[in-house]
């Protein structure tokens, strides 16, 4: 299966059972017209928690008909928080949604010890791209969530990302780790990690993929540049994920990708015991309406 467009996961999430999401801090118009799109897509039934008045006068400018749709008026985007999760923890919802509140504020009641969705594996970013010059998507990983990965949360996120990957249906995705350069450098520690990776990869320590790395970014995404170099690799030219070496590099190409290459991009945090969408408020509708359709998917 290769996945070319993010539609792809309309697709997907059409052939599953319809999810719950709880939206918190529902007064927020970009997100309450991706909820609408996606509820025309059939794939999502809300559930909204915030300001029923500002909520409702938006739904009204956007001709989103709220009728039938479970509404808890919250006015404080905190609390709405906590009755976000409260919902998923009864199980009355399936996917985590941010509307009109701050991520710290979104997180904090993520991440509580007692009555947050933590499962025990970290937290990640994923986000896939559609880029009109690569023939399939591509996902990157993690370019929001954590800032300076060691060797031993660098493996998390991987399995993180590869779990997302089967759960959509690629049984073995491509990674690239990639740094500056694509040979092992004592003083670059992304180089360093990268070759483990892979090692460890090929040990079976990572299982359900296949890794290569150190990769620069060029022979990574281009076999011809992996040729020219002398690189042999299962995975150039082909890659369906790229590991980041941290927050800084991740978040650059992130930005590079969706303001000079005008991609699309669907992106959910992975790790906690629902899939959950933070999407930016710089991101189109259409990215917002694909990372719901990418939670529902998953």
């Amino acid at each position: 299966m290769i996945l070319k467009t993010l539609n792809t996961f309309v697709e997907i999430a059409s052939g599953k059972p319809k999810k719950k999401i709880a939206v918190a801090a529902a007064e927020d118009k970009p997100v309450l017209e991706a909820i609408s799109a996606a509820r025309k897509e059939n794939i999502i039934e809300p559930i909204l928690v915030g300001d029923r008045k500002k909520t409702e006068a938006i739904a009204s400018a956007i001709n989103f008909d709220l009728n039938g749709i479970d509404f808890i008026n919250e006015t404080n985007p905190s609390q709405a928080c906590k009755i976000c999760v409260g919902l998923i923890r009864e199980n009355k919802a399936q996917i985590l949604m941010k509307g009109l509140v701050s991520t710290s504020d979104y997180l904090k009641a993520i991440l509580d010890k007692e009555v947050g969705l933590r499962t025990g594996r970290l937290l990640s970013h994923i986000g896939f791209f559609e880029l009109k010059n690569y023939h399939k998507l591509l996902a990157v990983t993690d370019v929001a969530q954590n800032i300076a990965p060691t060797l031993e949360e660098k493996i998390s996120i991987l399995n993180n990302a590869v779990d997302c990957f089967h759960k959509i249906g690629i049984a073995k995705p491509k990674v690239a780790a990639i740094a500056a350069v694509e040979t092992v450098n004592p003083k670059m520690e992304a180089t360093i990690h990268a070759a483990i990776l892979a090692m460890m990869n090929k040990r079976n320590q990572i299982k359900g993929c296949i890794i290569d790395g150190p990769l620069a970014l060029d022979n990574a995404i281009s076999k011809e540049s992996a040729e020219h170099k002398g690189i042999r690799s299962e995975v150039c030219g082909d890659i369906d994920l790229i590991l980041t070496p941290d927050i800084e590099s991740g978040n650059i190409l992130y930005k590079s990708l969706t303001y000079f290459a005008d991609a699309t991009v669907a992106a959910i945090i992975l790790g906690a015991s629902v899939p959950i969408v933070l999407t930016s408020r710089s991101d189109s509708m259409r990215s917002k309406l694909m990372s719901i359709a990418l939670a529902a998917s998953y």
